[in-house]
């Protein structure tokens, strides 16, 4: 019947109004306000957020973040679902059990590794119990930058390296297992049957999690907040602070339009790098 070659498109129009609402608009608005000015259109929010005392922090930081926390994040999900493959009984309850970050809010998690963290917090008691200093320090302080930077990665990772798991433990389930059998048989090493079989038909999978979480990772905001405040400057931070305290959304949609800009430039990057073998020999 010719009304069922509509089917198709009548299930995906909800979704294509969603995104047309709630991400096509926005998205255009803010890159009209990032370039209109009260005389017309102008690159003025550009320039001053080029010229703001915090922008290549900002930047550094970010980018930094990203380079450091992805790769983190996808390595150790990597391993934490081999092991989920090796193991028989009480699988569900580890995968449950390590996905319990992803019901935790980012600013939730940013607080409670300030817990951590602070001057009264877990890590100074430990540290003085063992008798390693006498009197608690400032982790989390702008005369620290590295120690800030590293716990910002450690409630990163923590907090979403769950989200990497769940995307590389669907993509595990739909390799044949025929495959490694066959690997097997034939004498391959469980290491060569990893890099050899099941890295290359895992690809796809990866190459969505390291797209998710750069872009992710790129809009990273709340844990850096509650962790250290404006001591560790990030981009979206930076958005935030131009909108609500400066009152100037130009410059704050500048910001946001720059992110973008590095998120497309890195999703890019990952579908040339990633592409599946059968594309690339075409």
């Amino acid at each position: 019947m010719r009304s069922e070659r509509y089917i198709p498109y009548l299930l995906v129009l909800p979704s294509v109004i969603f995104l047309l609402f709630l991400f096509a608009w926005p998205l255009v608005e803010a890159l009209l306000l990032s370039i209109r000015g009260s005389e017309g259109w102008t690159l003025e929010h550009f320039q001053r957020m080029a010229a703001d005392l915090y922008f290549k922090d900002a930047v550094k930081y970010t980018v930094l973040l990203a380079v450091v926390v992805v790769p983190l994040q996808v390595i150790l999900a990597l391993c934490m679902a081999m092991l989920l493959g090796g193991i028989s009984k009480g699988r569900d309850l580890f995968l449950y059990v390590w996905t319990i970050p992803l019901g935790i809010s980012d600013l939730a998690a940013g607080i409670a590794w300030l817990a951590i963290f602070t001057e009264r917090g877990y890590l100074n008691s430990f540290l003085q119990a063992l008798g390693l200093i006498q009197e608690p320090r400032l982790w989390l302080s702008y005369e620290t930058p590295a120690m800030l930077f590293l716990a910002v990665v450690a409630a990163e990772v923590w907090r979403a390296t769950a989200i990497v798991l769940v995307i590389l433990v669907a993509g595990l389930q739909l390799i044949p297992k025929e495959y490694n059998e066959a690997a097997e048989v034939f004498g391959a090493t469980p290491w060569r049957r990893f890099w050899k079989v099941t890295l290359p038909l895992l690809m796809p999978s990866l190459q969505v999690a390291l797209i998710l979480r750069t872009i992710l990772a790129l809009e990273v905001f709340a844990v850096v907040v509650a962790l250290g405040g404006r001591n560790l400057p990030v981009l979206a931070g930076e958005a935030y602070f131009w909108y609500n305290a400066y009152q100037n959304p130009g410059v704050a949609a500048a910001y946001s339009v720059l992110i973008l800009g590095i998120s497309v430039l890195a999703t890019l990057l990952y579908l040339r790098l990633m592409r599946p073998r059968q594309e690339v020999a075409a």
